[in-house]
């Protein structure tokens, strides 16, 4: 009973994916996303991992799923267009990076290596933390300069350019 359970969470996990992925409509997007992290949460849970269940909820369901929707929500989501170059060289750019990220995930699962002692049980976030910071430290910090580049990327995206500056206006 509890691997179709399993199975059954995971499919909706699945779907739900899919439907961040493949929904045009920027709030479905956020939506389907909330429900992929409940349904995540589920999963830690059947996992015995508790802890990361609660984070799971606490910081992304709860945190950055909301954020995102007040961020649509401001700033809108209105389409404009773009030249067919530009779509055709995003389109690549996304196949690209998505073999690269399916090929590090195969990578990863093929040279799985068991848990740590404390962190099979799902962990205290004390064990955690002492795992992360003495074995996975140099991906931690990678992951931290990558979380920086991509917000100083959305601050740059995001700013409003004046239409009608020249130069000796902009150096003064």
């Amino acid at each position: 009973m509890s691997n179709l359970f399993f199975l059954l969470i995971g499919a909706i996990s699945l779907a739900a994916a899919l439907g961040v992925v493949l929904s045009r409509q920027p709030v479905h997007s956020a939506l389907f996303l909330l429900a992929n992290f409940a349904s995540l949460a589920v999963l830690y849970v059947l996992l015995d991992a508790q802890f990361l269940a609660a984070a799971q909820v606490i910081i992304y369901a709860g945190g950055i799923v909301i954020l995102i929707l007040f961020v649509v929500m401001l700033i809108g989501h209105g389409s404009e267009a773009q030249p067919a170059g530009q779509r055709r060289v995003a389109r690549v750019t996304s196949v690209l990076l998505g073999l690269i990220l399916l090929i590090g995930l195969a990578a990863q699962v093929l040279t799985r290596q068991p848990a740590a002692e404390g962190i099979a049980s799902g962990g205290s976030p004390s064990d955690i933390g002492a795992h992360l910071f003495t074995h996975h430290l140099l991906p931690f910090e990678l992951v931290a300069i990558l979380l920086l580049v991509a917000l100083i990327g959305a601050l740059v995206m995001g700013r409003k350019l004046k239409p009608n500056l020249t130069a000796e206006e902009g150096e003064s």
